[in-house]
Order: structure tokens, then C-alpha cells, then sequence
């Protein structure tokens, strides 16, 4: 008998022990996503500063200027994961061609204020780098958790669910914008 009550006990400890990791790593999860969020609400930001920028020299492409604005809005609106990633893909090949935009006009590319964005822009898609990083690493090991035995039974039990990684599907869209400051 007495046996048998040591044996729950440890049981019930290592439940404990294993439902405490499996909450910490939800909690990193959910900590790496937000200083995603927080780059992409930055780069988000710096975008109508970049659009206006570029409209004062090129104010003749008004489609690209409009594109760039659009993809930031629906990129803005999402909230799942893995569609969030497509949407910041394409606001990324948006970017890219509005910066592009810039190699027309040397009066733009000379001018103090579009650089100063282009260096905001660009320190900001490494920093969302390295967010993405950090939460696809962050998901990976939570992730493990969920499916390895034994804290696939605790998390069953309590329900914990597999995350998502925060992915751009086309290579192509996987760098950051391409920025000459030649």
C-alpha cells in the first residue's frame, strides 16, 4: 500500500513538473510572437512615412504607391499565423519594388529624410529576423513538448495544442528588401 501511494505521489509530481514546463513553453511562444507583432506594427508604421517619401519625388507611380498601401492594410488585419506570413510576404515584395522605385530618382536617393527611412527599414526587417527566428525556435521546442512521451499525456489532458511557425512559403520572399545606397 504504502507503495502504491509513493508511486501516485511521483506520478502526480511529475505531472506537475512536466505541466509547468509545458506552460513555460507556451508562455515563450506567446512572448516571441508579440516582439514579432512589435516589428511588424514598427515596419508597419515606417511604410506611410516611406510611401509619402517616395510620392513627393515619383508621384507619377501611383499604382506601386497604392499597392504598397493596400498589402499594408491586409497584412494589419490578419491574425493567424501562417496567413499573417503570407500577407508580410507580399508586403515584403512590395516593399521591394517601391525602394526599386527609388534607383529613378537620384534626387530621392540623395535625400536625407528617404535614406534615414531606408536605414529604419532595413534595421527593422533584421530585427524581424531575428524575432522569427527566436518564435520558430520557440514553437519547435514547444511543439516537441506536445508530441513526446510522457509530456504528450499531460498536454492531452490539458489540452495544449501544437503552434504554428511563422513561414514566407516563396524562397524568393524569404530575404529582406534588397536596399542600394549607392
Amino acid at each position: 500500500m504504502t507503495v502504491l501511494i509513493i508511486v501516485l505521489v511521483l506520478v502526480a509530481v511529475v505531472g506537475v513538473v512536466i505541466y509547468n514546463r509545458l506552460i513555460r513553453s507556451r508562455n515563450r511562444v506567446d512572448t516571441a510572437w508579440s516582439d514579432i507583432d512589435v516589428q511588424l506594427q514598427r515596419r508597419h508604421d515606417l511604410i506611410p512615412r516611406l510611401v509619402k517619401a517616395v510620392d513627393h519625388y515619383a508621384g507619377y507611380e501611383r499604382a506601386t504607391l497604392e499597392a504598397v498601401t493596400e498589402l499594408r492594410a491586409e497584412a494589419m488585419q490578419q491574425a493567424e499565423v501562417s496567413i499573417r506570413g503570407e500577407a508580410e510576404a507580399k508586403l515584403t515584395a512590395g516593399i521591394e519594388r517601391l525602394l526599386a522605385l527609388a534607383e529613378n530618382y537620384p534626387d530621392l536617393k540623395a535625400n536625407e529624410n528617404f535614406l534615414n527611412l531606408q536605414n529604419q527599414l532595413v534595421e527593422t526587417e533584421n530585427y524581424l529576423q531575428f524575432a522569427r527566428r527566436y518564435y520558430n525556435g520557440s514553437v519547435r521546442d514547444y511543439n516537441t513538448m506536445v508530441e513526446v512521451v510522457p509530456s504528450n499525456l499531460v498536454a492531452a489532458l490539458f489540452r495544449f495544442e501544437k503552434r504554428e511557425f511563422f513561414e514566407i512559403e516563396d524562397p524568393v520572399e524569404r530575404d529582406a528588401p534588397k536596399v542600394d545606397f549607392s
